[in-house]
Formats: structure tokens, sequence, C-alpha cells
């Protein structure tokens, strides 16, 4: 999108974007696209993220090669979101499985309690306790494990960031 202001006898042409970041990326994201030439005009606060209005000068010096810049690092900010998903999903589903089978067994308690077979019952409430207790630790052992996975390619795509927002700096000297 672009707007016409004519500004001392100079047509100025504004490029602008909206982009939408989780909180815990505004000021990073907001530092990024300053060295990128933006300039934020507005932003509104939602639930889960804030929208960010930009504005910069269509005719900015070296421009092809700062959208080559902003490409890289709003790469880098998905790849960077994805693995922090990354970090919880497997862990919730293996959770969540376990728990699930826990109430399988606790199901075929119950229905073995009402037909008066109580050693089945107690054989079957045991593992339904142990999968309805066992998904915490699961959880927190595989978040853990996945975090130190994961932190490595986080740290690289923030320095994937860093390095294309002090190359546009140069690009603006």
């Amino acid at each position: 999108m672009s707007e016409m202001r004519i500004n001392e006898n100079r047509v100025v042409m504004n490029e602008y974007l909206e982009v939408s970041v989780k909180s815990d990326f505004v000021q990073l994201c907001s530092d990024c696209y300053h060295a990128l030439g933006w300039t934020i005009i507005n932003s509104s606060s939602g639930i889960d993220a804030v929208k960010l209005k930009l504005q910069r000068d269509r005719k900015i010096k070296n421009r092809v090669a700062l959208c080559d810049l902003q490409r890289k690092c709003e790469d880098a900010f998905i790849n960077i979101e994805k693995l922090e998903r990354a970090k919880n999903t497997r862990a919730m589903a293996l959770a969540l499985g376990a728990g699930i089978i826990g109430t399988v067994f606790m199901t075929g308690a119950t229905f073995a309690y009402l037909a008066a077979l109580i050693p089945l019952c107690v054989v079957l409430a045991i593992p339904g306790f142990i999968g309805w207790g066992l998904p915490y630790f699961l959880y927190k052992k595989n978040v853990k494990k996945r975090t130190e996975q994961v932190n490595p390619m986080i740290e690289s795509n923030y320095d994937v960031i860093y390095e294309a927002c002090e190359k546009a700096s140069q690009l603006f000297d």
C-alpha cells in the first residue's frame, strides 16, 4: 500500500506495512523494523499479539537490499515462533496420550467394580492411577529435552536477525 504526499515541491511516496507480533517480540521487532527504515506510526494491543503499523519512504536508498534483509528477519521471526511452539507440542501430545490411557484403565476398573469383579478392578485401577499421575512428569521431562534441542536453533535465528539489522544500519550510513 502506498500514499502520495506533496512536501515542499517534492512528491513523497510512502509505503505502509502492518504486522502482528507476539507480545514477547514487540521490542525486538520494533528495533528490527526501525533498522530496516520503518517508522512505527501506530500500535494496538490484542489478546496475544500487538499490531504494528509501519511506514517508510518508498524511494529509500538500497530499497531492494533492505527488502531482502526484511524477508530474512521475518523468516527468522516465523522460525522462532514455530520452534517455541515445538517445545510444547510433542510433550503435550505424550502427556495427553498417557492421561487418556490412564482414563481407559480407570473406566475398565469402574465397570469391573460395578460387575463385582473386585480383583480385576484393583488390577485395572493401578495402571489407571499411574496413567493419571504420569503425564505431569512426562510433560516436564519432554519439554526440558525438547528445549535443549531447540534453543541452539532459536539462537541461530536471533543471530540472523541481528546480522540483518547490522547490515541494514550499514546501508543507511
